[in-house]
């Protein structure tokens, strides 16, 4: 959820803050969803001037009409007052007219969705009282469903500079954080924040808990229209086709270093100094870091170094794409502020040790002793000037929460007589150490970028690209995979359609050790020997072991693997196979019940890869929002959302009454045009596919709803059987 975005920019020139230029917020959400109390916390807490245009007080104090909401806003603009547009534009039309003042007055226009539970707001709605509209008490709830039958979410292509959508209290809370503190001259970047996963059925709560989502019958559909008086909006499924903004979330894939000011804090050095060199380091670097980008953060929107490097980045022309500032908490960019980077920047001690204070403290804090550990075995100290790369380890929040994959170390010079190896202000040799710090953790990051690049190249259509059987672990050895993990033994590729482990298919068994590389042998040898790798292993029994997938395809990817010998791939099982197959379904069935717990949107698939890239028959238990870095390309998309991808309810089923599974082994699958897993539209490529998802709430076609191939949830019911 991108709220507090640290990339707050501040006006370029005197005259832009001498009369700032003030935007336009439209709220967008039903009655009962919090428009009137986020205006009324904006105005109190923000030193920036709004007024907000309510249509229910608009005429002294009484319900007022839209044309007076649009008249006293461009009076308002003229004076130089940001305003809050306070009505429910829950469709486009209603918006269209407040859009167009950004043409008329030159300012930014932003939506900010309350696209909260219905039932959560039916429900404050009817308890309200005194509500400056009178909507109250048992009319309300009519209301709000009759207002939400033509719910139409904001999109970019309406007009609008950034859109900022909010699904529960805590992403209201941040949106409200981040507009109560925007002075008169800061200006947020353009895009669209927060993730707009929500399912009608799921948030009206009309779907029993853990439910197969079947295809309903014309019967239960009526019913269900004439009870909650809401029906599935239609999406337009148009996908905005501009460019990223600087200091947007960066793409899916794109590296990214977040980095603090070093040495400008506890060690005292000259903050005007220090944001020459940042510059001039950025500079020299900013070519040589592939497609990777560079982010300088600081806690404060009122960071002089922030300002002062990014006035001067904008002199020297960086590539804003590439080099931006952002305001936040290193260790909470993805979570806090929507900005999702892979490597962060430590400024450390000498000793490489947690504790002391700043970010140092900060990100050991957050990483966990993982951090710590890993640490040590690359390095007991760090001399000024240098940089040493930590991977961390999956089971790390940093990672598992943040999606930060590595810890850069970096140590600068330092002025503070109260710490060790003090310079006394001799900054001829400070300035060289400080170069050579930022020189030492760019070229850290550029290693990383590289080895990433040639890895997605080489390994992109393995189910699993490392080796488990040492856990995650920082290679050495191997100069080629320097920055990864290990990947086992033998360099073989692997590939989705199976051709590199081409063995015994169809519907015969038989697959030969001799036909996986070694690192495909990974989940075999968790299988066999758990107790070998309890830090992978999140739940074992007699029958299976359940790790999360280390490259996910979907914010919950887990991997329920059988224990039984022989058991290599679906062509191996038969009806014997039963037994374990019904136990790894219940079992992965029973990680839905949990994470659905913690997110109610989410629909879940379980199945099997056809022809899987990595040795002992493991159960895919995955949400299908498919919101993750790591799917990349065609093959990752279509292994999923192809009839390569066999539900493990119909494997049951085919095993059940023909004694084999039917398996989909063609490579055409593999090379099937991108379509969306809702409502089957096309899509070029995977940027615009998942710009696309994001949007789409269609109904998942035919043949997934049915058979119980889907999963989602519903409170209230204990039934979970299958």
């Amino acid at each position: 959820m991108e709220v507090d975005d640290d990339e707050t920019m501040k006006p370029k020139n005197k005259a832009e803050a001498d009369h700032p230029k003030p935007i336009v917020v439209i709220l967008v959400g039903a009655p009962g969803s919090g428009k009137s109390t986020f205006c009324n916390h904006v105005m109190r807490l923000s030193t920036r001037p709004w007024l907000r245009v309510c249509q229910d007080t608009i005429g002294d104090g009484k319900a007022g009409t839209k044309a007076q909401c649009l008249t006293i806003s461009c009076t308002s603009l003229k004076d130089g007052k940001s305003i809050l547009i306070d009505r429910c534009n829950l469709d486009k039309e209603q918006r269209a007219d407040f859009v167009k003042l950004k043409e008329s007055y030159q300012v930014d226009v932003h939506a900010i969705v309350l696209d909260l539970p219905a039932k959560l707001c039916i429900s404050r709605s009817v308890k309200r009282t005194g509500h400056e509209g009178n909507l109250q008490g048992g009319k309300a709830a009519a209301v709000v469903n009759r207002m939400l039958q033509k719910k139409e979410l904001p999109k970019l292509n309406e007009g609008f500079t950034r859109i900022t959508f909010c699904q529960n209290e805590n992403d209201v809370q941040e949106a409200i954080n981040t507009y109560a503190t925007l002075s008169s001259s800061d200006v947020l970047p353009s895009g669209i924040f927060g993730e707009k996963k929500t399912d009608t059925k799921v948030q009206l709560g009309i779907m029993k808990f853990l439910k197969r989502v079947d295809a309903p019958s014309k019967v239960t559909s009526d019913k269900t229209i004439r009870e909650l008086s809401i029906e599935p909006t239609k999406e337009n499924h148009h996908v905005n086709e501009g460019k990223e903004q600087s200091g947007t979330c960066p793409l899916d894939g794109v590296p990214t270093l977040a980095f603090p000011s070093i040495s400008t804090a506890d060690f005292q050095f000259n903050i005007e100094k220090a944001s020459d060199i940042i510059v001039e380091t950025v500079e020299e670097f900013v070519n040589k870091i592939g497609n990777g980008r560079l982010v300088l953060v600081d806690i404060s929107h009122g960071s002089k170094i922030l300002n002062l490097v990014k006035s001067k980045a904008a002199i020297k022309n960086i590539d804003p794409a590439k080099f931006f500032t952002f305001v936040g908490d290193i260790t909470k960019l993805c979570s806090g502020g929507g900005l999702h980077c892979n490597v962060i920047a430590n400024a450390a001690n000498w000793r490489l040790k947690p504790g002391g204070g700043g970010v140092n403290a900060a990100i050991f804090d957050a990483a966990g002793p993982d951090l710590d550990i890993a640490t040590k075995k690359r390095a007991g100290s760090l001399a000024p000037g240098n940089a040493i790369t930590v991977p961390l380890p999956s089971r790390s929040p940093l990672f598992s929460n943040q999606g930060v994959t590595h810890v850069i170390h970096v140590l600068g010079p330092n002025m503070n007589p109260k710490r060790p190896n003090c310079l006394k202000d001799d900054y001829n040799v400070g300035c060289k150490v400080l170069h050579e710090a930022y020189s030492s953790l760019f070229e850290n990051f550029a290693s990383i970028v590289k080895t990433l690049d040639k890895s997605s190249d080489e390994f992109s259509n393995c189910d699993q690209k490392v080796s488990r059987e040492d856990g995650v672990s920082f290679n050495e050895k191997n100069k080629k995979f320097k920055g990864l993990y290990e990947v086992g033994a033998s360099n073989k590729l692997c590939s989705v359609d199976g051709k590199q482990n081409a063995g015994n298919s169809g519907k015969t068994g038989g697959s030969l050790i001799k036909d996986w590389g070694s690192w495909a042998q990974a989940l075999y040898k968790i299988a066999m020997q758990p107790e070998k790798h309890k830090n992978e292993v999140i739940e074992v029994s007699d029958d299976v072991v359940v790790l999360n997938d280390i490259y996910p395809k979907a914010q919950k990817h887990l991997l329920v693997v059988a224990r039984v010998e022989g058991l290599d791939r679906l062509a191996d099982v038969s009806q014997d196979h039963l037994p374990v197959l019904r136990i790894m379904h219940d079992v992965g069935a029973k990680w839905v019940q949990t994470f659905l717990k913690e997110n109610q949107s989410l629909t879940f698939r379980l199945g099997y890869h056809s022809a899987p890239s990595m040795r002992q028959l493991h159960l895919h238990v995955i949400s299908q929002d498919f919101d993750s870095k790591h799917l990349k390309n065609k093959k990752h998309w279509n292994s999923f959302n192809s009839p390569f991808f066999r539900d493990s309810v119909d494997v049951i089923q085919e095993i059940s009454e023909e004694g084999r599974p039917t398996l989909n082994e063609d490579e055409k699958f593999m090379s099937m045009e991108l379509r969306c897993n809702r409502c089957r539209s096309a899509h070029p490529n995977i940027p615009r596919l998942k710009s696309h998802l994001l949007i789409c709430k269609s109904p998942f076609p035919a043949n997934l709803l049915q058979n119980g191939r889907l999963l989602q949830y519903a409170p209230n019911e204990d039934d979970t059987n299958y």
